[in-house]
């Protein structure tokens, strides 16, 4: 049932009351019962992959009749091996060993007192995205997984696609025994639903997360009043480096660009060495070759001379599509350089058969997931053994990378005595 505007306040603040209880719920219920929804929203999803793919094609025609973009219809559309993969994503995070209980630390004191250090559900999460509807099957297996309750709102552009997910999901909570309330869908395209859920509603969110674009993450960033885990966006850099195998740095851009240009983890400007400049041709020609538009900086079109120039705003632009930026750089200082003022804090890669300058690279490129000779596409839960993923923090508290059902947890110390009292 959609969410009435002239009751939106009212109906959202139940949907928290609602999250509060069912987070207990889950608090409470053994790992066995929150890995077995798990496995039957899989199930489910699977049943009506049919009605899912459907909604999605209504989605994808509205989408398409508004413009989006094809990087944004990439992202929304599920064909029916995708809605396989969001199935099997969610037998890969009920596999997982469950976060909840698990001693993190232990140790006596001289007194004799024991402390541990456990790991305990966040509570209810509010989650806010757009696009992708896979997001939706994602917060809820990890939510469900870390004993969190959840509460979605999705863009407008995927409505009927999540929603026809999040029926399997509640489905799949019901069989199990669990309250359908662990997983909430705010269905309204009002944006001050939004609004309410930045304010707490009365208390029952204690996390935002945001996953979509920029001005999306900046207004969450800016009106919440509760913690929010932020994910921003992808302006990642590959760095080829003087002594890099060019035939290994070629096929690890093609993919790192061109594998899917609509994801977060795509690379958006190619950083070449002076000392490697002899190997641009073959590496430009490649990428053209698949249709990717080149923009370069002087040096780069003096090799390139058919490519349009980049611009300061290029170079700060996370594309999503078959677009990349290349610059030119004289050393590794200045590769550095270039993504510490470019750069996103998101992933960054270096190619070199150098140690010395991979450790270096590693070292002082301060993003949350930095890499040497792979491809950056590689930024992505599933790939990482999380099962699945929430968004990608690009912050330095809580969490950072990937966010799996293990970050999606607080922590409490048990103290355990014999009779023991301080003086």
């Amino acid at each position: 049932m959609s969410i009435k505007s002239q009751n939106l306040e009212a109906e959202l603040l139940t949907l928290g009351e609602n999250a509060r209880k069912a987070a207990e719920a889950l608090r409470l219920a053994s790992s066995e019962q929150r890995a077995d929804a798990i496995n039957n929203m899989a199930k489910h999803v699977r049943a009506n992959a049919g009605a899912i793919f459907s909604a999605n094609s209504q989605d994808m025609k509205s989408g398409a009749k508004k413009g989006l973009t094809a990087a944004m219809l990439d992202r929304l559309e599920l064909d029916l091996e995708r809605i396989e993969a969001m199935a099997c994503g969610l037998e890969s995070v009920a596999k997982l060993p469950d976060p909840i209980g698990k001693v993190e630390e232990k140790w006596s004191q001289p007194n004799g007192l024991t402390f541990a250090k456990v790991r305990t559900p966040i509570g209810v999460i509010g989650m806010i995205y757009e696009s992708r509807p896979n997001v939706t099957a994602d917060a809820a297996s990890l939510s469900v997984k870390s004993a969190n309750a959840c509460i979605l709102r999705g863009g407008s552009e995927a409505t009927n696609s999540n929603l026809a997910i999040h029926a399997a999901i509640t489905a799949a909570l019901a069989e199990s025994g669990l309250p359908e309330t662990c997983v909430q869908y705010v269905n309204t395209t009002n944006r001050d639903a939004v609004g309410y859920m930045l304010a707490g509603l009365n208390g029952n969110i204690d996390l935002i997360i945001p996953r979509g674009g920029k001005s999306l993450v900046k207004r969450v960033q800016d009106d919440a009043r509760v913690p929010v885990l932020a994910h921003l966006e992808g302006r990642n850099h590959t760095y080829v480096h003087t002594d890099a195998d060019p035939y290994m740095a070629r096929d690890i851009l093609l993919n790192a660009k061109l594998r899917r240009t609509g994801i977060c983890g795509a690379t958006e400007t190619l950083i070449i060495d002076a000392g490697a400049i002899q190997h641009l041709p073959m590496i430009g020609q490649a990428l053209r070759d698949k249709n990717c538009v080149l923009k370069g900086d002087k040096q780069a079109r003096a090799i390139l001379p058919k490519i349009d120039l980049a611009t300061q705003e290029d170079f700060e632009t996370e594309y999503l599509d078959a677009i990349l930026n290349i610059k030119v750089v004289n050393n590794i200082d200045e590769a550095l350089a270039h993504i510490a003022e470019f750069g996103s804090g998101h992933t960054d890669a270096i190619i070199t058969n150098n140690v010395d300058a991979a450790k270096r690279f590693l070292k002082e490129v301060d993003s949350a997931i930095v890499m040497h000779n792979t491809s950056t596409q590689f930024a992505d839960g599933g790939e990482f053994g999380f099962g699945a993923e929430i968004g990608i923090a690009t912050g330095r508290l809580h969490a950072r990378g990937p966010v799996g059902a293990q970050h999606l947890t607080s922590y409490k110390y048990h103290v355990m005595g014999t009779g023991q009292t301080r003086p």
